[in-house]
C-alpha cells in the first residue's frame, strides 16, 4: 500500500486519478479549497483517504496537510501539485495582480508542495514529485499568457531540481495532459468533442505513474504529442491559435 499525496484534487483529472488510485488499493491525502467531492469519496474510503481543505499558496496549510498525512499514513511516495489558476484574457487585460494569482498557485504552490514532502522523501531514499504542466508551457497560446508562463516555470523547476536531487532517491516528473474537458478548460472555445475525458486521463496518469521518464503522460498517443510539441514549439503555437480561431468562426 502506496500513499500519494495530491494538491487540488477535488474535480477534473485529480479526482479521477484519486479515484484509480483508491480503487488500487492504496492511500491518498488532498489539499483542496474545495474538499466536497472528496469528503463524498470518503464514505466509500473512510480509512484510506483524507482531506485538507486549504490553499496551496499558504505554506502553513501545505504543512498541515503534510503532517496530517505522515501521521495517518506514514511515509509519503508520491507528490503531484495539481492545483491549478488558469485566467483567459489577452496581456493588455491582465494586471500585474492577475499574473502574481496565477504564479503563486501554479508555480509557487508546487514550491510549497515540495519544501513540504521533499525533507520526507530525503529520508526514505525514495519518492516521486510530479508537477501537472500543460502544452501550452511549450507551444504558447492566446490570451494564456499568465497561465502559460507559470507553467513554463513549473518545466524549469522540475529540470533543475531532477539534477539538485539526482543523488537523493527522489525524482522529479512533469505530468502532460492532452486538452481535456474540465472546469479551467470550458472557456476556450472548442467544442468538447475535441477534448478528453477527464476520467480517462486520469485514469492514464495512475496507469503510467511509475514511468521513469521525466515526462509522464496518459497515453502513447499523448507521449507522441508531446514530443512533437517540445520538437516544433512555435510552429505548433501558429497551428493551434489558427484551428481555435477558425473554430470561432
Amino acid at each position: 500500500m502506496k500513499t500519494l499525496f495530491i494538491t487540488g484534487g477535488n474535480n477534473g483529472i485529480g479526482y479521477y486519478m484519486i479515484l484509480e488510485w483508491l480503487r488500487m488499493g492504496n492511500c491518498v491525502s488532498v489539499i483542496d479549497l474545495n474538499c466536497d467531492n472528496i469528503e463524498k469519496l470518503r464514505e466509500a474510503y473512510p480509512s484510506t483517504l483524507l482531506c485538507f481543505k486549504g490553499d496551496v499558496t499558504d505554506l502553513e496549510s501545505v504543512k498541515t496537510a503534510v503532517n496530517g498525512t505522515r501521521r495517518q499514513f506514514g511515509n509519503i511516495d508520491y507528490a503531484i501539485h495539481n492545483a491549478c489558476l488558469c485566467l483567459f484574457k489577452n496581456f493588455e487585460e491582465h494586471s500585474r495582480e492577475d499574473f502574481d494569482r496565477v504564479m503563486d498557485t501554479n508555480f509557487h504552490g508546487a514550491i510549497n508542495m515540495t519544501n513540504m514532502v521533499l525533507p520526507i522523501m530525503k529520508k526514505q531514499k525514495r519518492g516521486k514529485i510530479i508537477f501537472t504542466s500543460s502544452g501550452v508551457s511549450v507551444t504558447g497560446f492566446i490570451d494564456l499568457s499568465s497561465y502559460a508562463s507559470s507553467k513554463g516555470a513549473i518545466e524549469s523547476l522540475a529540470k533543475c531540481l531532477n539534477l539538485e536531487y539526482a543523488d537523493s532517491g527522489v525524482t522529479f516528473h512533469l505530468m502532460h495532459p492532452p486538452l481535456t474537458d474540465t472546469d479551467s478548460s470550458s472557456p476556450l472555445p472548442i467544442p468538447k468533442e475535441f477534448k478528453a475525458l477527464p476520467e480517462k486521463v486520469g485514469k492514464g496518469f495512475i496507469r503510467n505513474i511509475d514511468s521513469k521518464k521525466m515526462i509522464i503522460t496518459p497515453s502513447f498517443k499523448d507521449t507522441v504529442s508531446i514530443k512533437i510539441n517540445y520538437l516544433f514549439p512555435i510552429t505548433l503555437g501558429r497551428l493551434l491559435v489558427k484551428l481555435t480561431k477558425r473554430q470561432i468562426q
